[in-house]
């Protein structure tokens, strides 16, 4: 079986600690190679030719966004996470502006395998809770700026390997009360052990309305979901 490849660019060595520890234990990825700086981690790259490259927002020398535009400046496999405490809309877009594939919250661990997947098959993905600043950013601006088509192209890879024309016509009656619940607290990035704290359920309970919903909205994952949850007004 072929591994997914990884380099971690991260300055915080116990975060980097946490992320390495978190890919070892799955047997599907390969750490090849850890940098606590761009200089040092644009080296690393060039010398390993990561599949992703998991890039911290916040570096010393220089922020990942700037990093992941030198990273996509240069013809290469190697595809760009950007992990960030920032769930901003400045820091989102401008990642995006900038070539990153997927966005991924640093505090949410549980979504970061998911992630580094997705990524690594050419799917871009957004963490739930940050959804909906891209498609309230595409609808916002006017028709032909450059960030409506960043915003908007994130948003169709995203959902590439799904048919997307009738999310317009989601019937709202197709879920349960108790899962546009769970639907709504995904959109807010919630894990599925908050999901279970909030709405005193089980997680066993939690993951088995979790896909049910994926499988309502015919979506692949939680990302998706929420993407198609946000333009069809299922969720607020």
């Amino acid at each position: 079986m072929t591994k997914i490849r990884v380099a971690l660019i991260e300055d915080h060595d116990l975060t980097r600690l946490s992320i390495r520890t978190a890919l070892q234990r799955n047997v599907d990825f390969e750490i090849v190679g850890e940098a606590a700086n761009a200089t040092d981690g644009l080296k690393i790259l060039k010398t390993t030719e990561p599949d992703v490259a998991v890039v911290d927002i916040g570096l010393p020398d220089k922020d990942g966004i700037e990093l992941t535009r030198e990273i996509k400046s240069v013809p290469s496999q190697t595809k760009v996470l950007i992990l960030t405490l920032r769930d901003s809309k400045e820091a989102v877009l401008a990642a995006f502006a900038a070539g990153a594939d997927s966005y991924c919250m640093k505090d949410r661990y549980d979504n970061l395998l998911e992630a580094v997947r997705h990524t690594h098959n050419g799917n871009a993905w957004i963490d739930p809770a940050i959804a909906r600043i891209v498609l309230q950013q595409a609808s916002y601006n006017p028709p032909g700026s450059q960030t409506t088509s960043e915003t908007n192209k994130f948003v169709e890879k995203s959902e590439s390997n799904k048919n997307t024309d009738n999310d317009e016509m989601i019937d709202p009656y197709t879920l349960t009360e108790r899962e546009l619940e769970v639907l709504q607290l995904i959109v807010e990035g919630c894990s599925n052990a908050i999901i279970a704290e909030r709405l005193y359920i089980t997680v066993g309970t939690v993951k088995t309305h979790v896909r049910n919903i994926l499988n309502k909205l015919c979506a692949d994952d939680r990302t998706q979901a929420a993407v198609r949850a946000l333009r069809s007004g299922l969720v607020g």
